[in-house]
């Protein structure tokens, strides 16, 4: 009988020592190269998703912000109207001249008075010029801008038209 006590502690201790090196292995076993792949493209997608999503909203936020410092500054030019009788001749007549929009380029301001003819107008699709007073835009993410509103390089810019009934994207106009 003792000797089947005997037998029976040793396979007891066999099995609990196996056991134990298999938990042993798991534990420290770690992840896998499929698991690793794995969340590695779950992260990857969603990177993929979230980066164009917040630079559009960034980029609708710079917009948001030169439609009311344009809007701001129409107000300031038609108080500076009212004072002197005329329209600015410069936006440092109104202390915004250092003024930069979101895209860190000047805010440009033509005072029709200071210009002959209307070949630096800002005009719409059928080349009429937008305002008949002045024109005053930011000239957007590109810092690139032509007088009519049809080329390429205005699509972005944010501008006063219809005078300053409307300020927005010009592709929006």
């Amino acid at each position: 009988m003792l000797y089947f006590i005997h037998k029976a502690q040793r396979a007891l201790r066999y099995c609990l020592g196996k056991s134990r090196r298999m938990l042993s292995k798991k534990l420290l076993g770690g992840f896998t190269l499929i698991e690793l792949m794995v969340v590695i493209a779950i992260l990857g997608t969603i990177t993929g998703i979230a980066i164009p999503a917040y630079q559009s909203y960034i980029e609708k936020a710079r917009a948001a912000k030169a439609i009311a410092e344009i809007a701001i500054m129409q107000g300031e030019i038609a108080g500076y109207e009212l004072d002197e009788g005329e329209f600015p001749k410069t936006l440092n007549d109104i202390g915004r001249g250092t003024l930069k929009d979101p895209w860190e380029n000047n805010y440009r301001y033509l005072n029709f008075a200071n210009i002959k003819g209307k070949g630096k107008m800002r005009k719409d699709r059928f080349m009429v010029p937008l305002n008949t007073d002045y024109d005053l835009y930011s000239m957007g993410k590109d810092g690139k801008s032509k007088p009519p509103l049809t080329a390429k390089a205005s699509h972005d810019d944010i501008i006063r038209a219809n005078d300053g009934r409307f300020i927005g994207l010009a592709s929006e106009y």
